[in-house]
């Protein structure tokens, strides 16, 4: 079986940043659920900065563990809580506008288990539930599109080892997302 919290991507051993330039401790959430109808849903925000589709994502707090960063900007750009992985499923590096900063971001699997009607950033992000494979397709960086093949490869492990609600889903349909 395929280790699931092996990096897909780790810009730390990929010398990623390698720039003269301060780089910023990142930590996201892969934030899923699995409809009515057994297909697996990505919650996709809105950068507040661009309106490019992404993921939940911000700064890890001095004290704060990335696990516990990604459950809390899940919950404050779009009012999610639930069960996140202890270790990061991924990570990448990326900068925005400005050069002499880099972000290395770990991303973690959020399962959802509620959905706040108020959190902090309502007024401010959009927010959408897509398939699984459609979130494959609408998202902005390369390295996160990446990071949600890899879960879609292994959905099912996925959901079996780590996601108790919704261990044995696609028991039966291991290409379900990959059509």
């Amino acid at each position: 079986m395929v280790d699931l919290f092996t990096p897909a991507y780790d810009a730390a051993h990929e010398g990623a940043v390698d720039c003269p330039c301060t780089v910023v401790q990142q930590a996201g959430a892969i934030c899923f659920r699995v409809a009515p109808n057994k297909t697996p849903e990505v919650l996709l925000v809105a950068s507040s900065r661009n309106g490019r589709w992404g993921v939940p994502k911000g700064r890890i707090e001095k004290g704060e563990t990335s696990a516990s960063a990604a459950a809390r900007e899940a919950m404050e750009e779009t009012g999610v809580r639930g069960r996140v992985s202890h270790q990061a499923f991924g990570s990448f590096a990326y900068t925005k506008d400005r050069a002499n900063i880099a972000f290395l971001l770990s991303i973690h699997l959020l399962e959802v288990q509620e959905m706040l009607t108020e959190f902090p950033e309502r007024h401010s992000r959009r927010v959408k539930w897509v398939p699984l494979e459609i979130a494959v397709r609408e998202v902005s960086r390369p390295q996160l599109r990446t990071l949600l093949l890899k879960v879609a490869a292994n959905m099912q492990a996925v959901c079996d080892r780590h996601c108790p609600t919704t261990a044995g889903v696609f028991a039966g349909s291991p290409s379900l997302l990959l059509k």
